[in-house]
């Protein structure tokens, strides 16, 4: 079955497309909010966007495949994005990745059974000021170290 968006996700897509002089512009946030309404964006979703905004489903898969954010599969409740950009790998980034890894029982790319948390890398989260940092949904968490980690994670659970 298609998936379908709600009806309060089609009044949000009606207002992001009405903000643009042509519809192919409100790509990218249709997509973080069908991200949010489906929790990924695989080939059905990428379809649905792409009829919705009368663009070729190949366009919407470019950016889809580009961005990081835009998960093609499910991902936890809680998703854990750490940096592995140079400025975070100086400041310790690894080791605290290795620290998360331990912690919550995944390697990154994978999601804990429960469904709880993901853990990914990522090249850069913008935030060269806080290294090293991480994101947890849509949250940044910055200058960390494994003392800030174990309480940002333990208010998770």
């Amino acid at each position: 079955m298609s998936p379908q968006f709600s009806e309060k996700a089609l009044k949000q897509v009606e207002k992001i497309v009405a903000r643009y002089p042509h519809k192919e512009a409100a790509l990218l946030p249709v997509l973080v909010l069908a991200r949010r309404e489906f929790g990924r964006i695989a080939e059905e979703e990428e379809k649905l966007v792409a009829a919705i905004l009368g663009i070729k489903p190949i366009k919407v898969r470019e950016v889809v495949t580009f961005y990081s954010m835009l998960n093609r599969e499910k991902i936890g409740k809680y998703h854990i994005q750490v940096c592995s950009n140079i400025s975070c790998t100086v400041m310790g980034a690894e080791t605290l990745l290795d620290h998360i890894r331990k912690k919550i029982g995944i390697e990154p790319g994978q999601t804990t059974e429960d469904g709880k948390f993901s853990l990914s890398t990522v090249e850069c989260l913008g935030a060269c000021e806080m290294a090293p940092c991480m994101m947890v949904n849509e949250h940044y968490y910055g200058n960390l170290d494994k003392k800030k980690i174990d309480k940002i994670l333990d208010k998770m659970e």
